[in-house]
């Protein structure tokens, strides 16, 4: 067993370096499919070995779907924000301040502002233990788990001179390349849009799924060192110091000697940073000396050394030219500002978003006018507003359509939505194509086909909806135009070994508005039967944990069509899978069957998480509020009193652990 051992962690030691030679030196020593191969290979030991687990082995950055709840977590030191300053004149009232109150020479330290989410990473022996979010300051979230998916957060130290207790300051930021990736995603299964990556970074980072926080490959700068026995007396030295550690400090960082090398760094960054991979949104300036920092204190809200000095955000001006409309999967219609190209933010613009009738009419446009774009975080930038003064000889008022761009279909709007619908969506062509599109993407069935074939198969009428690729012939698909039997072959491969995709996925593929893959998995280990969701109620399904009334109501909707129910027959016909595979359904009883739980406290026995397992896996619902739908409480120490209250007012059963494991042993 000493050799298993050995070589767990040999893999392990290997793994961390070569993340370390990844995310922080950019400099790759081996392939990605080598770097998967270990990975694999230790995953695999870990399981077979569970004795030799540990909470910062390499395997943990894949992530868990398993959910976890966070606890709040008070800050040893409290994470206070800093005065925003947005002129160089506030940034010299700054400087002089610090000048006078100090009455002795000082450096100051520039550092880019990254615009994301603020985090402290607390490291213990060298190992990361705790990571908070800044909440209110004194106290916030434990996201360890998720953050530890980060790999540019280093699990282990590197070196022998780190302090035995550190905490790490930082910012977890979504880069540009992976925001506009899961935007389109979203666009794709017309989700709301995240609006910059600054928000998609805290939606992700507080995702109770830390699978789905590892895909979206999200990283960490820091910026400031705490702890009771830090290595030097600046800040400068010790973020080169904590760089060497393996914690990925910012290259821009520079320390100033003058008020003039400042403004240099202010001005320089103002230009370059449009080309940097990730947002920023201005410049940190703080005083290099810990002990001047200790000797300048705080006000009641801000450090008095340190001030943010905020960017001015990016804009242009340009014509609009025409608008468009564009009809999504679901029959959204979505108006597009087409622009006279200009340059922003380091791209040609050429089309901006106007989102729906409502901004359109707040911004009172016309053909021709004058009109100011902002790239803001959007997968196409926005108009932010209208030179009106610029107007001459007007267009055209632009008002939203009344009726479909595509097959001329009056369009309906929902009282409490801001989205134009068309109704045809059976005969819509976009609609249909849009929904192909969907059904064969990586996250959900996963056929080589993209949306230029499938629009030449649906317009030689091939195909009219997803199920219709199950019916492919070689013959018809060799002879297409640019086609051969090679192209012919390797689809129908594709699609033959889609039928092997598991049943959450297929469920994902099918469409259903408000559905995507976190869903779709939640919804599917709830209804492990796709006859069991198809006769689910709304109350049924509101009882799964995170499906909301919306979501319900929008899969009740979906079962209740002869077209969807008769679609969904001819894809298990086809041989599609919709059971949860006879692995995930081995363990599965229906001793709590139609029973809602809600889990409060603390427990001694099996962890939150553990619980909630065992409700789904015995066919019971996991329940997050108290309703007059729960049957019981599963309660261990320090059990919420607000739940405590409606159970008892609700005549709610309440159950301890003992009682619980009784339940489903019987």
């Amino acid at each position: 067993m000493d050799q298993i051992r050995q070589q767990i962690e040999a893999l392990r030691e290997q793994l961390h370096e070569h993340n370390y030679n990844y995310y922080v030196l950019s400099q790759p020593q081996i392939s990605d499919q080598e770097f998967d191969r270990l990975m694999a290979e230790l995953i695999r030991l870990e399981a077979q070995y569970p004795e030799y687990a540990d909470p910062n082995s390499p395997s943990v950055r894949v992530g868990s779907d398993i959910n976890k709840s966070f606890n709040q977590v008070a800050h040893r030191y409290p994470m206070l924000s800093l005065q925003n300053t947005y002129s160089e004149g506030e940034v010299s009232e700054f400087y002089n301040r610090v000048k006078k109150s100090l009455n002795e020479d000082f450096e100051i330290v520039c550092e880019l502002k990254y615009d994301g989410t603020s985090i402290s990473l607390i490291y213990e022996e060298g190992k990361l233990t705790r990571a908070v979010t800044r909440g209110d300051g004194q106290k916030g979230d434990d996201v360890t788990d998720n953050v530890r998916t980060i790999r540019n957060i280093p699990l282990i130290l590197r070196g022998t001179e780190v302090p035995s207790y550190l905490e790490m300051r930082g910012e977890i930021l979504m880069p540009w390349n992976s925001f506009d990736e899961l935007n389109r995603e979203r666009a794709a299964q017309e989700e709301p849009l995240f609006a910059n990556p600054r928000n998609a970074a805290s939606g992700t980072l507080k995702l109770q799924d830390s699978r789905v926080v590892a895909s979206r490959r999200l990283q960490s700068f820091v910026y400031y060192m705490l702890g009771e026995s830090l290595p030097t007396e600046s800040h400068y030295e010790n973020m080169t110091l904590a760089r060497g550690w393996g914690l990925n400090v910012s290259s821009a960082m520079q320390r100033c000697q003058t008020l003039e090398e400042v403004f240099d760094y202010l001005r320089f960054w103002d230009r370059e940073r449009r080309h940097l991979p990730v947002t920023t949104d201005g410049v940190v300036i703080k005083v290099d000396s810990l002990v001047q920092q200790r000797n300048l204190g705080y006000t009641s809200k801000f450090p008095r050394w340190a001030i943010a000095y905020k960017f001015n955000p990016e804009q242009a001006e340009t014509t609009l030219e025409s608008v468009s409309w564009q009809v999504g999967r679901t029959g959204a219609v979505t108006p597009v500002a087409n622009l006279e190209p200009v340059l922003l933010s380091g791209t040609t613009v050429k089309r901006a978003s106007l989102y729906n009738e409502d901004a359109i009419h707040a911004l009172d446009l016309h053909i021709g006018d004058k009109v100011y774009v902002e790239k803001g975080g959007e997968i196409i930038p926005k108009i932010t507003g209208v030179d009106k003064d610029a107007r001459f000889m007007l267009g055209d008022k632009v008002t939203f359509t009344r009726n479909c761009p595509a097959c001329g279909s009056l369009l309906t709007r929902n009282e409490d939505e801001a989205v134009h619908y068309c109704p045809n969506s059976a005969g819509c062509p976009p609609q249909i194509k849009g929904r192909i599109e969907h059904f064969v993407t990586r996250k959900a069935m996963d056929i080589t086909i993209g949306p230029e074939t499938i629009s030449l198969l649906y317009d030689k009428g091939m195909i009219s909806d997803a199920a219709d690729l199950y019916s492919l012939q070689f013959n018809d698909l060799a002879v297409l135009e640019r086609w051969g039997e090679t192209s012919a072959r390797n689809l129908l491969q594709s699609i033959e070994q889609s039928k092997s995709v598991p049943y959450e996925r297929v469920l994902h593929a099918l469409g259903i508005r408000y559905v995507g893959e976190t869903v779709a998995r939640k919804l599917a280990h709830a209804f492990p039967h796709i006859e069991m969701l198809m006769s689910a109620t709304v109350e049924e399904l509101t009882a799964v944990e995170e499906i909301g009334g919306r979501i319900a109501q929008s899969v009740t909707a979906y079962f209740s069509s002869a077209d969807s129910l008769l679609f969904v027959d001819r894809l298990r016909k086809a041989g599609l899978q919709f059971t949860l595979s006879e692995e995930t359904l081995a363990d599965r009883t229906d001793k709590l069957s139609g029973l809602t739980i809600v889990i409060s406290g603390t427990f001694a026995l099996h962890s939150r998480d553990e619980y909630k397992k065992m409700i789904l896996q015995h066919g019971g619902n996991n329940s997050g509020s108290v309703s007059k739908k729960t049957d019981y409480i599963l309660a261990g120490e320090n059990m919420g009193p607000a739940k405590l209250e409606k159970a008892t007012k609700l005549g709610v059963k309440v159950i301890d652990e003992q009682t619980f494991l009784e339940m489903i042993s019987l």
